[in-house]
């Protein structure tokens, strides 16, 4: 099933069970869908363009409710985070900074990187590698420090 079904049919199950952060937060993402095959593809999306919007969706969300806490409206921080939560349940499941700090060193390894200066190509390669299963703050973080020792 596609993302695009799931969220049809999570959808309609929320909308007959009357639950209005569920409805809204579900058809934020059904739009950003049929923004993106509008966009003229010519065929549907595949996975790693739903994780690419679901994960876009995510990091508005968590800009939204650092945003929200700075302002002291805890309100509506908390609005975002149970819809960030939603959202979180379609990405994949995401990886933990210790398996990821892994699979950076094996990057490091393979392009023979030492400092500061290969951080782009690093990253470039970590991203690559790691998109969709951990957050990019915390890759770059990761890359920051292993480039720094």
């Amino acid at each position: 099933m596609t993302l695009k079904d799931r969220i049809n049919e999570d959808l309609k199950n929320a909308m007959k069970n009357k639950d209005a952060l569920l409805t809204e937060t579900l058809r934020s993402i059904r739009a950003e869908i049929l923004k993106m095959d509008k966009s003229g593809l010519g065929r549907e999306i595949n996975e790693e363009e739903e994780i690419q919007i679901l994960s876009r969706l995510a990091k508005m969300r968590k800009e939204s409710i650092e945003a929200f806490e700075k302002a002291g409206r805890t309100d509506l921080a908390e609005k975002e985070k149970l819809e960030l939560a939603i959202i979180q349940k379609y990405l994949p499941e995401q990886m933990s900074a210790e398996e990821a700090s892994q699979i950076i060193d094996k990057i490091l390894q393979q392009l023979g990187a030492t400092s500061q200066k290969d951080f782009g190509r690093v990253m470039g390669a970590a991203m690559k590698e790691l998109k969709g299963k951990i957050d990019g703050k915390i890759v770059q973080e990761l890359v920051k420090s292993k480039l720094n020792n």
